[in-house]
């Protein structure tokens, strides 16, 4: 993989992201899948992990927004879709608004969420690109007019996050690398009898 070398100078950070409201319940951090690790990948993998709804994003994202079009180009079953769409919108991804009365249709549209969503895509088709398949069947050009070559760098230092370079810090309790911590049982203070 060709990486561009990290910029001399960190970039400018960014506001952080607003919250999206959405029309579901915010999950509680790390619930997803009860008793499993809490985890923002679980977190975010039952909003956006299901089957075909990374295709969804796809055709959103190229510009595609009505349900027979992205019915047709992901191959989605229409119930399933319709599943996935509404997962989206409830969870903040997509946002839908009517452009037709009789009968009611709707269009989708990404939130300031689901735009956060662009740089996963671009990295999971690199990924695809490389390891799938020997021709890429799309390409994508950056603006600064050379084929998109995504790396995940620190926004504060500009280095590349690779395997390594990164720690993990636990911030619920119970919970380690190897798994969830067994509660420990009451201490008995009394003396052992004999």
């Amino acid at each position: 993989m060709a990486t561009t070398p990290p910029p001399s100078t960190p970039p400018t950070q960014p506001p952080p992201p607003a919250r999206v409201a959405s029309t579901g319940a915010r999950p509680e951090p790390g619930t997803a899948r009860a008793g499993s690790r809490p985890c923002s990948v679980a977190d975010a993998l039952s909003v956006v992990g299901e089957k075909y709804s990374l295709l969804v994003l796809r055709e959103v994202f190229l510009g595609v927004r009505r349900f027979d079009a992205i019915a047709r180009n992901t191959g989605a079953p229409r119930d399933i879709l319709a599943a996935r769409l509404r997962r989206l919108t409830e969870g903040g991804v997509l946002e839908k608004t009517l452009y037709s009365t009789r009968p009611a249709r709707h269009e989708y549209h990404l939130t300031d969420a689901g735009r956060e969503l662009e740089p996963v895509l671009h990295l999971l088709r690199q990924w695809g690109d490389r390891h799938l398949t020997d021709r890429p069947p799309i390409t994508v050009e950056h603006s600064c007019g050379t084929g998109l070559d995504p790396i995940l760098v620190c926004r504060t230092c500009g280095e590349p996050v690779t395997e390594g370079s990164c720690r993990v810090h636990f911030q619920l309790p119970g919970w380690t690398f190897a798994g969830a911590v067994p509660a420990q049982a009451p201490s008995d203070d009394r003396p052992a009898e004999a």
